[in-house]
């Protein structure tokens, strides 16, 4: 019998005067990819030290979490399951360090550029933009929801 096993990842979504920190990836394809700063919770982590630590290593930019937009759960083909805990943020400093290696570059970008992204399949997955359009809409639960 196979053993269940769900990744455990978290999302950002950082806004700045109407436009969304982003980040564009090199997954090995023939272009780049576009997500909210994002990764997996490791061991020993709660799913906010992971969010702020992600942010971080993919951005340089320090956050504050004003928000917890709520679990999103996807199916990645037939044998690799999502739990990732989506966050609301705002950018606090620029430390201007270096990035994941995968993390080709950062850009504030509109959602409207994010939404014409995701008609070319240029986004990591549809919660990019529905994280977006959930955010905007106000669906945020106060932090204390997370007991770490």
């Amino acid at each position: 019998m196979t053993r269940f096993k769900p990744h455990v990842t978290v999302a950002c979504v950082i806004e700045r005067e109407g436009r969304f920190l982003v980040v564009e990836e090199d997954r090995g394809g023939p272009w780049t990819l576009f997500n909210q700063p994002a990764g997996h919770v490791e061991y020993g982590e709660g799913p906010i030290a992971a969010a702020l630590r992600e942010v971080v290593e993919e951005t340089a930019w320090e956050i504050q979490l004003t928000g917890y937009l709520g679990l999103y759960v996807f199916q990645a083909g037939s044998d690799m399951t999502f739990h990732s805990h989506a966050f609301v943020a705002r950018p606090e400093t620029f430390l201007d360090t270096p990035l994941d290696p995968a993390i080709k570059a950062t850009h504030w970008m509109t959602l409207d550029e994010i939404q014409a992204l995701h008609s070319q399949s240029r986004v990591r997955s549809p919660l990019v933009l529905q994280r977006l359009v959930d955010s905007r809409a106000g669906r945020i639960f106060p932090l204390e929801v997370i007991h770490e």
